[in-house]
């Protein structure tokens, strides 16, 4: 059975500008580096760097991590004035920005849970949607 996200892993082309978002304008703590790579963390999330070709998704499919509201004022304004690229625009529930890493990696950073999520849900529930 599987019990959790153990680690993410972006290839990245720049490891040093790579580490440089991630720590510098995100806040994650960087834990060790070597010539091809870097571990940080973000709170229990632990992120792999890996210096390759990166080829991120085009489509929706993207990576969530968890700010509180304070914390997504400022990054909404660091991550401006460092002009970071905001791939879409928040429509759901929460607070989100929603940004690409150096790399093209799609990033949502996201004030809500999974618990907020589906009491939105009850109240304004997606086409289809079933309860289980």
């Amino acid at each position: 059975m599987i019990t959790g996200v153990n680690h993410i892993t972006f290839a990245v082309r720049d490891l040093q500008s790579s580490i440089a978002f991630y720590r510098d304008l995100l806040g994650m703590k960087l834990h060790v580096v070597w010539d091809a790579g870097a571990y940080l963390t973000a709170g229990d999330t632990w992120l792999c760097l890996s210096l390759g070709q990166s080829h991120p998704a085009k489509d929706y499919t993207h990576v969530a991590f968890s700010v509180n509201e304070e914390e997504l004022r400022r990054l909404r304004t660091a991550l401006k004035q460092a002009g970071v690229v905001e791939w879409k625009e928040n429509a759901s529930e929460g607070e989100s920005i929603y940004v690409l890493d150096p790399n093209g990696h799609r990033l949502e950073l996201h004030c809500g849970t999974l618990a907020t999520r589906l009491a939105e849900l009850q109240s304004v529930p997606y086409n289809g949607l079933v309860w289980f």
